[in-house]
């Protein structure tokens, strides 16, 4: 029998979403993001925390908020290697919008999700297409980690990434098995291949 493969989206970053900022600006707001890590004074759910003490393998990206995420659900217990692979989808300031447009980054995510899943890219950004490209790529890699680690996977990484992630598992195969936390910060979900169209009993997590 196989392990899972847990995704988890990282905690809350130390960054401050109530500002209104125009669309030029919040590329500068996104940049400074990428290179943040939590914010105080968290701590992680049990569940996680229960889930990374008994994965075989601890993964993250590159970016410090998964970083920390990794340190804090382990407790700096173990050594877990950084991939730039894992890093969240890009979110380019969308174009065509005047200054005296204000919106707070949230909103302006949004705003730039959309059209760059319609395909804006500027030169330089990986675009949707690509992104989906690497998503098959870290799949492929989280496989092999399972296949021989012979235990579960966790990898802390981000939201629409993490998003992006589970469309793919499920249509290959992996079924999902406990989603806890929506997509908030430090959420997660767990999930086991299928076998002759049922999923493998999901042990322990089956009782949480």
């Amino acid at each position: 029998m196989t392990g899972m493969i847990v995704t988890a989206r990282h905690g809350r970053p130390n960054v401050d979403r109530s500002v209104k900022i125009t669309a030029r600006e919040y590329g500068f707001w996104w940049a400074n993001y990428d290179k943040t890590g939590l914010a105080p004074d968290q701590e992680p759910p049990q569940s996680l925390i229960d889930i990374a003490s008994e994965a075989e393998v601890v993964l993250c990206s590159t970016m410090p908020r998964a970083i920390e995420t990794a340190d804090a659900v382990t407790d700096g217990a173990r050594i877990i290697p950084r991939d730039a692979l894992f890093v969240e989808a890009p979110l380019p300031p969308p174009p065509f919008f005047p200054d005296f447009i204000r919106l707070t980054p949230t909103t302006w995510g949004v705003i730039s999700r959309t059209f760059w899943f319609m395909g804006y890219a500027p030169k330089g950004t990986e675009s949707h297409f690509r992104a989906q490209r690497r998503v098959r790529r870290i799949i492929k890699r989280l496989e092999q980690e399972v296949m021989a680690a012979e235990g579960d996977v966790l990898l802390c990484a981000h939201g629409y990434l993490n998003w992006m992630i589970h469309n793919v598992l499920t249509r290959k195969g992996w079924q999902l098995v406990e989603h806890k936390g929506g997509n908030d910060y430090w959420s997660h979900r767990a999930y086991r291949r299928k076998t002759k169209g049922r999923a493998e009993p999901v042990g322990k997590l089956a009782t949480e």
